[in-house]
């Protein structure tokens, strides 16, 4: 055989060797076992802690992953995070409160619809129920609070307060930035203490009014906004409106990962389901025991999420 003939043989044989490489390898590393996800968090947001350890759980001991690594970043860089694939998923906006994050990445990433979490959701400013004649924003400056205590500085509400609703109702409360998991301790103690305070509350989660943990229970109602300062961020009582709270993944998700892309879009929690699942998670040692007690009574509630991602397999 000649030289050239030799040549064409080998690269014929390493052809067909890559294209049997190609067909095996096809779906990415996830779509079978040994996978690995990366799930970018909010810090301290007890319904983004809930949805994450529910995936993280069910990927690794159903789906047979590898790991799921859960990485807890401010606001601003779980959108950046998704948007440059560093991140393969953020399972915790809400819409219209991240609008903003949202239109700045949206070409680079997939919003997953519908939202996950089905149930109403409540958020803005308020006072504990003994703060009597207190039921609005601009009844705070005669309410004794001197501050509005609030949440991380990187949330959407910690540049709306001081921007717009301060200068809007001329309030002398400062607002104070801090962290969900300082804030939430804080007012226990004030509202042990029967204390004057200003918070922002949500709903879902494990300090909203359908859901009692805390001892003593804290009371509290949303203030009205007759001025309109709160924007799209009032979510209360007496609105009419809601925001949703859904996932965003990296463009590329869905070829590079089908199994945990079939699992985040099928995903769906209620109200009730969600409440008792951050009950679980606050009563446990870790969020992965607390998902698991709760996984005992409730696997229906994920099944058909854990059915469309072995289909995608």
């Amino acid at each position: 055989m000649s030289v050239s003939k030799r040549l064409l043989a080998l690269m014929s044989a390493l052809v067909v060797a890559v294209l049997v490489l190609a067909g095996c390898g096809g779906g990415g590393a996830s779509s079978s076992s040994g996978g690995t996800l990366t799930l970018g968090e909010l810090t301290g947001w007890p319904e983004d802690v809930a949805v994450d350890n529910v995936t993280k759980v069910i990927l690794e001991e159903d789906l047979d992953y590898k790991e799921v690594k859960i990485e807890q970043l401010d606001l601003g860089l779980l959108f950046q995070g998704v948007s440059s694939g560093d991140l393969d998923a953020f399972q915790d906006m809400w819409l219209p409160n991240h609008e903003k994050l949202y239109a700045e990445v949206k070409n680079d990433v997939e919003h997953l619809e519908p939202p996950w979490y089905t149930g109403q959701t409540t958020f803005g400013l308020a006072v504990p129920e003994y703060m009597k004649g207190v039921n609005s924003i601009a009844d705070l400056n005669q309410s004794g609070a001197t501050e509005i205590i609030g949440i991380e500085p990187g949330a959407v509400i910690s540049e709306q307060v001081p921007k717009h609703v301060i200068p809007e109702y001329n309030l002398k409360l400062e607002y104070k930035p801090s962290s969900t998991a300082a804030m939430l301790a804080e007012v226990e103690q004030l509202y042990k203490d029967k204390e004057p305070f200003v918070f922002p509350p949500w709903c879902p989660s494990t300090h909203c009014e359908q859901y009692a943990h805390q001892d003593p229970k804290i009371n509290y109602r949303y203030l009205k906004d007759p001025k309109d300062a709160m924007g799209n961020l009032y979510y209360g009582p007496q609105s009419d409106t809601s925001a949703s709270i859904s996932t965003i993944v990296n463009e590329d998700l869905s070829d590079d990962d089908p199994v945990a892309y079939a699992f985040m879009s099928h995903l769906r929690l209620d109200q009730e389901e969600l409440l008792a699942l951050e009950g679980e998670i606050d009563k446990a040692e870790t969020p992965v025991a607390g998902v698991k007690a709760w996984l005992k009574d409730n696997r229906d509630v994920v099944q058909p999420a854990i059915d469309a991602a072995k289909k995608a397999q």
